[in-house]
């Protein structure tokens, strides 16, 4: 009998697989880290091969371990890094070039020439989305237009995109299976969101060959069995982009609900229910989610692209800490910020400005300043910008949140979460199990054969572990957030 269901869970900087129990208890968990590449300024790749053999392994380390069985395993789902852009040659499946990753600003100078006279708004109707340097058609476009031969064996359909979920079920099912799920493919910037398709129209504005995109399917039905190697036979029933598996693990079902995952950027999502709610305040509309052959489920989301990436900035690039985990600590030593705000636009603002010209500011330094009020203002940096994105959220769906679920790394840094309560004037809630990612593709994909019976009994399985309230005083809350305010006007277009 069936004990338990599993997930791929292939992030930015690493891939985990990871099962659970019946309660969503975790039972297991292997995890690699993979290489951030760095080519020119700007740009951003991940090694496909390398992400693909840490795959293999961390799902072999998991099957070794004694208490596991993979009989015993019902289904495995996967979620994945959004927007990152892979294309690789159908018949032999190898990549064509490294991965262009979600923070690669190589296209910035597409951005004006796609939006025309009408900007960067120019595919929102059918999108949700901006004009970014964030989604996968610009990268998409950029590998067809500088890798020679590149677009005449994508039209012939030799050469295949995908998102990491597609690549590596490519992978898994040994080159037979190329799709997306519709959570995916809203990031792409392809798909149209009132039809759940790839749009002919946003295919010809790109120039875009249909023959190198995958099929589009549903975020939870059975897609195939693996063929091999350690959970052989095993269903693969899930795919959820990372931000809306996390969206589906802290059980947001309803619409007004909303959750922040605090990674390597921050992602915060509200359900809209089965509306594609258009945003007017900087937000991105996407699907949460698509149960089988139910309607689809909208989100808005305000996505931050750089939070946990300035910790690990802070130790790799200033070396004013050894390791991630020092830095509350450091925070910690001081009382305040010491009027210092740092902006990480390290490839531009997201949500809610849009301005792929800013660069990263540390405004307010004097002799006072030290490296104790640095790590702080680091820290706050992350509580400044969701707060900027709770707001716009708030005007867009016409709700305001009663609590933020929160989940991610940066969730243990009690400093940052305390700060985040006081910044929002509202509760900050840890679930029990902070795995919030793996969990909602492990939680989809049970659905798909039946482990779960209906999302009701998915939402009885919540339970917080701890609660935030806020502290701080009104004068000295709304004081921050002006100088916050101020500071980040400075990052404004930096680059000509």
């Amino acid at each position: 009998m069936s004990r338990y269901i599993a997930a791929i869970d292939q992030g930015t900087t690493s891939t985990r697989f990871m099962i659970f129990d019946e309660h969503g208890a975790t039972v297991a968990c292997a995890q690699k880290e993979h290489r951030q590449i760095y080519p020119q300024p700007g740009w951003v790749e991940h090694d496909p091969e390398e992400i693909w053999r840490a795959t293999q392994e961390v799902m072999q380390q998991v099957a070794s371990e004694e208490k596991i069985s993979s009989k015993n395993v019902a289904v495995i789902g996967i979620t994945n890094q959004r927007e990152t852009t892979i294309l690789w040659d159908r018949k032999t499946g190898v990549p064509v070039c490294n991965a262009i990753v979600w923070q690669d600003t190589r296209v910035s100078d597409y951005i004006r020439e796609f939006g025309g006279s009408t900007g960067i708004e120019r595919f929102r109707p059918a999108t949700g989305l901006p004009l970014s340097t964030y989604f996968s058609s610009l990268k998409i476009r950029w590998a067809l237009d500088n890798i020679s031969g590149l677009r005449d064996r994508a039209k012939s359909g030799d050469v295949l995109f995908g998102t990491l979920d597609s690549f590596l079920l490519w992978r898994l099912s040994k080159g037979q299976f190329h799709i997306t799920d519709v959570t995916n493919a809203s990031r792409t910037q392809l798909m149209n969101l009132g039809t759940l398709v790839w749009d002919d129209d946003l295919l010809r504005a790109f120039d875009i060959p249909r023959a190198m995109l995958p099929q589009i399917r549903s975020s939870s039905e059975v897609y195939f069995e693996i063929p091999e190697g350690p959970f052989a036979r095993i269903p693969v029933a899930a795919i959820l982009g990372d931000q809306q598996a996390a969206l589906f693990g802290q059980t947001c079902f309803h619409p007004g609900e909303a959750k922040n995952t605090y990674g390597t950027g921050c992602f915060l999502l509200m359900n809209t229910g089965n509306t594609a709610t258009q945003s007017t305040h900087g937000l991105l509309t996407s699907v949460a989610c698509k149960l089988g052959d139910q309607p689809a489920t909208y989100a808005l989301e305000g996505s931050i692209a750089i939070t946990g990436a300035l910790v690990q900035w802070l130790r790799d690039n200033l070396e004013i800490i050894r390791g991630s985990s020092e830095i509350e600590a450091l925070a910690k030593s001081v009382e305040d910020n010491g009027g210092v705000y740092f902006v990480p636009a390290f490839s531009g603002l997201y949500a809610p400005y849009w301005k792929v010209s800013a660069r990263g500011v540390i405004a307010g330094l004097t002799r006072f300043a030290n490296k104790k009020h640095i790590a702080r203002a680091a820290l706050e940096a992350t509580a400044f910008q969701t707060r900027e994105v709770v707001e716009a959220m708030e005007k867009d769906s016409g709700s305001k949140l009663a609590i933020l679920r929160v989940d991610g790394g940066m969730v243990e840094n009690d400093l940052l979460m305390q700060f985040q309560a006081d910044m929002l004037n509202r509760p900050v809630v840890k679930p029990v199990n902070k795995e919030t990612t793996a969990l909602g593709a492990a939680y989809a994909a049970g659905l798909a054969v039946g482990f779960f019976k209906s999302t009701a009994e998915l939402s009885g399985r919540w339970a917080a572990e701890k609660t935030w309230e806020p502290q701080l005083s009104a004068d000295r809350r709304e004081r921050a957030y002006h100088m916050w305010k101020k500071a980040v006007t400075r990052s404004f277009d930096w680059m000509e």
